[in-house]
């Protein structure tokens, strides 16, 4: 049988494997996009978008080439692979008023987006992946404790099939933990007695109850300073950027 040597490139991703651990990144992928827009010169972005970013659709303004723009934002969605600090970022760009009729106002948060910390080698520690989804709740809730609650949930359910791949692999892990900032969400799934104030949530949702009992998982409370998920779902100054692109186990060694 013939050594095919260690592994360096997977589906796009570079593998390096040292001493402290594996590490995940796009380096080549990322010089790539920057030859094909013209951008190696361009100086980086302290942040992949302003807080204060103002993207709306923008009928006065001036239109830009529609297929320069959504090939730039398909690049881009690929690199979130290994970029998890630019999700939101991707994902606003490139909404439905955006990439139908692009306006200068697009384009522009786009090449920021390029440019911010693009030209660095990031690397992603491989035991650090986070499990991470967004859509729209099939439910109206009536508080923000349901709310948190019913996505725990759904974040449970994830849990438990991840859990079970890896035992059909051998591997029996327990005790995977959840992390919420919410104490009343926390508090109706460690107490399994219901009461008024859940008697409205649908049943499917108590299903994590029964989970945290078996500690198959862990609810583990979280400051919302350190909340990982604000990371997807918000555009932040440089010191708060900093600070989750950290937790989250992404560095620039260069």
């Amino acid at each position: 049988m013939s050594n095919m040597g260690e592994l360096s490139f997977f589906l796009g991703l570079q593998v390096s494997q040292r001493e402290d651990g594996i590490y995940l990144h796009q380096t080549k992928y990322v010089q790539d996009i920057l030859s094909k827009y013209k951008m190696n010169d361009s100086s980086t972005s302290g942040t992949p978008i302003p807080v204060n970013h103002g993207l709306h659709p923008d009928k006065d303004g001036n239109d830009v080439d529609s297929r320069l723009y959504r090939g730039m934002i398909g690049s881009l969605m690929y690199l979130t692979a290994s970029r998890p600090d630019i999700m939101f970022d991707v994902c606003l760009c490139s909404s439905s008023h955006s990439t139908s009729k692009p306006t200068l106002i697009q384009i522009m948060a786009v090449v920021t987006l390029t440019e911010s910390q693009l030209s660095g080698g990031w690397k992603f520690l491989g035991d650090r992946l986070v499990s991470w989804q967004c859509k729209k709740q099939s439910t109206v809730s009536v508080s923000t404790c349901e709310a948190e609650y019913i996505a725990a949930a759904s974040g449970c359910s994830q849990i438990m099939w991840i859990q079970q791949q890896l035992r059909d692999y051998g591997l029996n892990f327990t005790g995977t933990p959840i992390f919420i900032d919410n104490n009343a969400t926390m508090s109706i799934t460690n107490n399994p007695v219901k009461h008024s104030k859940t008697k409205h949530i649908e049943i499917r949702h108590h299903f994590i109850c029964d989970c945290a009992e078996k500690h198959l998982i862990e609810l583990v409370k979280v400051h919302t300073d350190d909340n990982l998920a604000d990371l997807f779902t918000k555009a932040f100054d440089r010191s708060r950027f900093e600070h989750l692109v950290n937790l989250i186990g992404m560095f620039n060694p260069e």
